[in-house]
């Protein structure tokens, strides 16, 4: 395996456009099969909409991202990371302050026919730690290769978790999506969401499906945890995000989170590292 760049070479701008010009054409202009990157970005900040030619690995070591695609949107909370397939038009939103690795693959060796979100072991994490500080100039060659051979065999077999929201494509329909995802609502139902796309509930059933890849109540859990994350991450507590999406309890809500990302609320922010501070948390 070809070894890489070293993660300080990449040009630099103040301009906020010219540096991630600057990046993007640094990032598919190497020929190097393996680039590993760091970045700090602040809360707020925004990634306009671009491609890679390689496929990306855009792992936060902190903090909390989202990325969007024409087809969805998928987020990223600390200890996890996305991979975007090669030639995916994609931007990004961060929700907080992040520290963002990316390792850039040549699609010959990683290939995804989607964006996953994946959970980033604690391997696939010092794995990548070492590419991203290692300096190829000063480090011995076959130990930079036998890194990169076992973070890509590990990258590989890295579990997903069920953070990605596909967005349809149908208009109307991604309207009331995209409402939903600003008041979350636990009981919304597909009678009324057909009733206001002026469809029959059979019909609603089968579009929504085939528009998006999974059932109605499924997409509604999946988007009720994507709306929460955010909330429960900047200190909000379990009760008022529970309250707010419309669910009857805490009770209610922490089972249906422990059902999806297999822990409860507090156990899965306190694990992530996506709060620093849980007293105010309710499990």
């Amino acid at each position: 395996m070809r070894s890489r760049r070293s993660a300080t070479d990449y040009p630099r701008h103040d301009d906020e456009y010219e540096a991630h010009t600057a990046l993007l054409s640094f990032i598919d202009g190497t020929n190097e099969s393996v680039l590993a990157l760091r970045r700090i970005y602040p809360a707020g900040s925004k990634g306009p909409v671009h491609s890679h030619k390689k496929t990306q690995l855009w792992f936060a070591r902190s903090g909390v991202v989202i990325v969007s695609t024409a087809d969805g949107r998928w987020m990223i909370p600390p200890g996890h990371g996305l991979i975007i397939p090669a030639g995916l038009q994609h931007s990004s939103e961060m929700i907080s302050p992040v520290e963002m690795h990316s390792v850039y693959v040549h699609p010959d060796v990683i290939t995804s026919d989607r964006p996953r979100v994946v959970e980033v072991t604690v391997l696939a994490s010092n794995l990548i730690e070492e590419l991203v500080r290692d300096d190829p100039s000063r480090s011995n060659a076959r130990r930079r290769e036998l890194v990169m051979e076992l973070m890509m065999d590990e990258i590989s077999q890295l579990p997903e978790q069920p953070l990605g929201l596909p967005f349809p494509a149908n208009a109307n329909i991604a309207a009331l999506c995209r409402h939903f995802l600003l008041a979350p609502e636990a009981n919304a139902s597909i009678d009324d969401w057909a009733q206001t796309l002026g469809m029959s509930r059979r019909t609603f059933t089968r579009v929504f499906r085939a528009e998006t890849g999974v059932s109605f109540v499924t997409w509604r859990q999946q988007a009720c945890i994507f709306a929460s994350l955010p909330r429960l991450a900047s200190g909000e507590t379990v009760t008022n995000v529970a309250l707010d999406a419309g669910y009857e309890n805490v009770s209610a809500f922490t089972t249906m989170f422990r059902r999806m990302l297999g822990s409860s609320p507090s156990a899965y922010l306190k694990s992530s590292g996506m709060r620093n501070t849980l007293a105010s948390a309710e499990a």
